[in-house]
């Protein structure tokens, strides 16, 4: 909602005449139309004679009308979500609104706001009386509905969120307006109303005006003078377009440049011959300004800058169209642990900068992406999917999420849930990947790298062959099938191994071990639900029912989960809980400035998940596989990795497909998990399902 702002007329502003103001009907009045027209104009000149005593009537009434003087601090604010480098990804709320201090507020803007909406604003108590008898009588006599209003009064309406254009709202309006300035400054009414008024453009308020006007840099709180600073010329620009910010349909065209570049101007030039007539160059202490500057000419043409809805930074509510919204849910997530409530994020017009690097995330995104040439899917159709996630071992900061191409969409990289919160599906068997959790937990065991496995063993159970992708005896590369050592095994991903681990050292170990590392959820055996692993003790676990095929990958886990596995490797064994936020912030009311707010951001808190010598060896063995696969990195530099598949096992299965790939892996500084699979919605179900994504070929 905006303040009404007096009726959309010639330049001659709140004094002129409205556009569309009715001129001579042209025809012959018959009896009782001149009788009604004699009663209207009656009636009008009553209203007026009233208004005109209004100062008994306001009297009369001052005292039993209660002032609801709306603080700017209740008012909707946008949140913004801010990658690492202060770039905006996203923006949160239902207002493109910035509250800044109404001291501070450039003192050239305030001066074109009084120029265009109301000269007289530094001499009058709030009322404009004949104003408010010009109206009355326009209105009461037939003509054009006019709200006549100050500054004052406009705010008086905003604050008391009244639509109506009556004469008893005007003078209840009158009222407050009175009652305001009784209790106010001049420059806290100023300051609020240009907190509050409508820009067009979606901006509420000057400070988000200043940026979809201007661009994202400037600031309607930069001070003359400095760089950057509004000037005369922008001020009035702005102030300009208060009047009627958007078009009419079928009627005027608004004064945003944007939309008409001749109204616009017409009604600057009206502007600014109102602030040389105010205040330049002589100044005007009253707003703050400064003797010398002289009244603008020429038009700011080469400054202004085109309005984009879809910007994030001049839009309330952006960026779900990008896969980046993806990590709006989990910012929320961690802002109401941080005690943050629903009602903060609408209207404290937080800053909540992230860990995003957005040059990892463009890559991330580029990826993914099957119509960049670079990305594994080119050429792929469209039911190929994709995810990854990217982090910051030594402290868990996220640096790159992929889960999907927008907010809507299905969340390739996490766990989905419903609106009521019930868990709707998510993650993915991550196959050999999996293995390297087996590995720490038999390292932490005391299993050595040197230990002897049979890969000619049954299940137990008779429960048959355990798979190697085709590998068997001979093609193994072991002296013997009966005499793998755990090494080779990890080099060439062989399952036997992993399967008979799982046996000596139980499923629910090597769950418990994975939990240690990063994983903050699995899947059941089902696949139909997750397990929050955060307080799960041994016993419960059982009750799961794990099977030793847990050893080698069959149970989901998200990729989220999955980078911050192979992160806690990659940091020496020591754990750092992934998080979004770094650091929330929100805007000082005496500064103007943005200070972080007390008891929220990021608390790291390192955990020695494994000692350095399980750590060192499984780094040690990881580190061979991207040689062994010819994907190690440039100039020789050391990375851990893992890469691993998970059989097709849906409707139509043939030998040797597979439904995910995967890849983890990293060094000191970065560590990521990437799963690609294919899926199709059934047509008769309506649910996802699993497509093969090609034959296997070698070693997974």
């Amino acid at each position: 909602m905006r303040p009404v702002s007096p009726a959309v007329g010639a330049p001659g502003g709140p004094d002129g005449a409205g556009q569309g103001t009715r001129g001579s009907a042209g025809k012959i009045l018959n009896k009782a139309s001149k009788r009604r027209r004699r009663t209207n104009i009656l009636t009008a000149a009553a209203a007026v004679l009233v208004i005109l005593l209004g100062a008994g009537v306001v009297g009369g009434t001052y005292f039993f009308d209660s002032v609801d003087f709306a603080e700017p601090t209740a008012e909707n604010q946008t949140a913004q979500v801010l990658a690492s480098d202060n770039s905006v990804i996203s923006t949160l709320g239902t207002f493109n609104r910035s509250i800044i201090p109404e001291t501070s507020i450039n003192p050239l803007i305030k001066l074109a706001v009084v120029s265009a909406e109301d000269k007289g604003f530094y001499k009058h108590n709030g009322i404009d009386m004949k104003g408010i008898a010009r109206a009355a009588w326009n209105n009461f006599s037939g003509g054009e509905t006019q709200g006549a209003s100050t500054i004052t009064q406009q705010y008086a309406k905003y604050a008391t969120k009244r639509k109506e254009i009556t004469y008893n709202v005007k003078l209840r309006e009158a009222v407050i307006a009175r009652k305001m300035e009784d209790e106010y400054t001049k420059d806290q009414i100023l300051g609020r109303y240009l907190n509050s008024v409508y820009f067009g453009r979606g901006a509420n308020g000057i400070e988000a005006a200043v940026k979809a006007y201007f661009g994202p840099t400037r600031s309607a709180l930069t001070p003359i003078g400095s760089k950057g600073a509004i000037t005369a010329a922008e001020a009035a620009v702005l102030a300009s377009v208060i009047k009627q910010p958007e078009p009419v349909k079928g009627g005027h065209p608004g004064f945003d440049p944007q939309n008409s570049k001749s109204e616009a101007e017409i009604r600057w030039r009206y502007t600014v011959g109102n602030m040389a007539e105010l205040a330049l160059p002589a100044g005007l202490k009253e707003a703050g300004v400064p003797a010398g500057i002289p009244a603008p000419t020429v038009y700011p043409t080469k400054t202004l800058k085109p309005w984009d809805p879809d910007k994030c930074s001049t839009t309330a509510t952006c960026g779900n169209n990008k896969p980046s919204a993806k990590i709006v849910k989990y910012v929320k997530r961690e802002l109401k642990d941080m005690g943050i409530s629903e009602t903060e994020l609408n209207q404290g017009g937080l800053q909540i900068k992230t860990t995003i690097n957005p040059k990892v995330q463009k890559l991330a995104e580029e990826a993914a992406n099957g119509k960049n040439k670079e990305s594994p899917l080119n050429g792929m159709d469209s039911t190929y999917k994709s995810a990854l996630v990217a982090i910051n071992p030594s402290n868990g900061r996220v640096l790159a999420y992929y889960g999907g191409p927008d907010a809507k969409s299905w969340d390739y990289a996490g766990p989905n849930y419903s609106e009521t919160g019930t868990f709707s599906g998510g993650g993915r068997p991550p196959g050999s990947t999996f293995k390297i959790y087996t590995l720490l937990a038999a390292l932490s065991d005391g299993y050595g790298m040197d230990t002897i496995w049979d890969s000619t063993l049954k299940k137990v159970n008779g429960g048959g062959k355990i798979s190697n992708s085709g590998r068997e005896g001979g093609s193994l590369k072991c002296p013997d099938p009966k005499a793998c050592s755990l090494e080779v095994s990890v080099e060439q991903s062989y399952n036997f191994t992993f399967y008979w681990l799982a046996d000596k050292l139980g499923p629910e170990k090597i769950v418990e071990t994975a939990h240690k590392a990063g994983i903050q959820t699995i899947g059941d055996p089902e696949n139909t639900d997750r397990h929050n692993l955060e307080d799960a003790s041994e016993a419960q676990l059982k009750k799961i029912g794990f099977g030793r095929e847990v050893g080698f990958g069959q149970y989901s886990i998200t990729a989220l989960d999955h980078a911050s596995g192979v992160a806690t490797i990659a940091n020496d064994g020591v754990y750092n809980k992934a998080h979004f936020v770094r650091e929330v912030r929100q805007r000082d009311a005496k500064t103007g400035k943005f200070v972080a707010v007390k008891n929220t951001g990021e608390k790291l808190k390192p955990v020695k998940a494994f000692s350095p010598d399980v750590a060192a060896a499984a780094q040690d063995v990881m580190q061979k596989i991207p040689r062994i696969n010819g994907i190690g990195l440039a100039d020789g530099r050391k990375a851990i990795g893992k890469t691993g598949t998970w059989e097709f096992t849906g409707k139509g299965k043939k030998d040797g497909q597979n439904g995910d790939a995967w890849m983890v892996g990293g060094t000191k500084e970065i560590a990521a998990s990437v799963w690609i699979g294919r899926e199709k919605v059934n047509k008769k179900t309506k649910q996802m399902e699993l497509m093969p994504i090609f034959k296997a070929n070698g070693r997974p």
